[in-house]
């Protein structure tokens, strides 16, 4: 019969493969399968040419959703409220794309390929970028870099809360604190040094605090509800899924279904997107990625603050009063 010692071994040689398969799956599986899936795109101009740029879309099944509008001016006003990815406007000239590198710049290289290769030989297609990617990370991997050591914070406070026994409105406390100061230290970082971002200053700070809020105070409350274990659920959720399922590098859009919509659920693609929204959008389509946060903040401080202390041990009990002289005999 195996030994203790054994059972643990052989437990540890199966767990490692068993991890190391899961995060081939969570990371590799979805950037194999990057491709167009309901991606929303707009088209303006005149009836008859428009008409037939919609059709081209709609040639490929399932990869866009487009959006018609009267003009240029409709398509640029919807990709700067994050409605559309880019538009196609129908001229005289030929196709005019507008697009919006900051949004996504994979999907605006997309779109700038597929209009080309569908429009007429010889025609010259004429691209604008409505919404820029800032010269400090022109392809956005600046920003795509940034989840994993938010998730990694998070992750941090949590754990730490959690091993230091830390409970109530002391460990809240802790965990917004930790989660401001990452804020302001990650804005510093990301704004002012590497100008990576390029919005408000307080609210990418207040953005990115909530972010690492939501991943911290999540992990400590399923710490404070199952136990140790909750640790290792926060880390899947967070870590593996939250930040493989992200599409900060991308686009929600161009992962595979269910995981673009997954990822928008958990802390790290929410945050991801609220940030894009505030850095080049001024927090145009910012309500379901704030609610989000917001969602998993309260269930995990809110778990914090009910959690009941472990029970102190019981101290021994003494005499009550002073010990007496055993009585003299004889």
């Amino acid at each position: 019969m195996p030994t203790a010692p054994n059972r643990r071994a052989v437990a540890v040689v199966l767990l490692i493969p068993l991890m190391v398969t899961l995060a081939l799956w969570a990371f590799a599986w979805p950037a194999a399968r990057i491709a167009p899936r309901d991606l929303p795109v707009g088209v303006a101009g005149a009836a008859p040419a428009a008409q037939q740029l919609e059709q081209r879309f709609q040639q490929r099944d399932g990869a866009f959703e487009v959006h018609r509008f009267d003009d240029e001016a409709d398509a640029r006003a919807a990709i700067e409220d994050r409605v559309v990815y880019g538009a196609v406007v129908a001229t005289p000239q030929g196709p005019h794309l507008l697009t919006a590198s900051a949004a996504s710049p994979v999907v605006s290289q997309l779109l700038r390929e597929a209009v080309t290769a569908s429009a007429p030989e010889g025609t010259q297609v004429q691209v604008t970028d409505v919404v820029a990617a800032p010269p400090g990370d022109p392809r956005g991997s600046a920003l795509g870099a940034s989840v994993l050591p938010l998730a990694l914070a998070g992750m941090a406070a949590g754990a730490v809360v959690t091993l230091m026994g830390l409970r109530g409105v002391r460990a809240a406390l802790t965990l917004v604190g930790s989660a401001a100061l990452v804020g302001l230290a990650a804005t510093a970082v990301a704004h002012s040094w590497l100008g990576v971002i390029t919005g408000d200053w307080w609210t990418e700070a207040g953005v990115l605090a909530l972010t690492v809020l939501a991943i911290g105070s999540a992990v400590a409350g399923l710490a404070a509800l199952f136990g140790p274990r909750g640790i290792g659920i926060g880390a899947l959720l967070m870590v593996l899924l939250g930040n493989s399922f992200s599409g900060v590098t991308s686009a929600p859009q161009l992962l595979p279904e269910p995981v673009g919509a997954i990822g928008q659920w958990l802390p790290p693609g929410a945050g991801g997107s609220l940030l894009r929204s505030v850095a080049f959008f001024d927090g145009s389509a910012a309500g379901g990625a704030v609610l989000t946060l917001s969602l998993w903040s309260l269930f995990g401080l809110a778990a914090v603050l009910l959690a009941r202390r472990a029970p102190a041990a019981a101290e021994p009990v003494g005499p009550t009063g002073p010990a007496r002289e055993p009585a003299l005999t004889g």
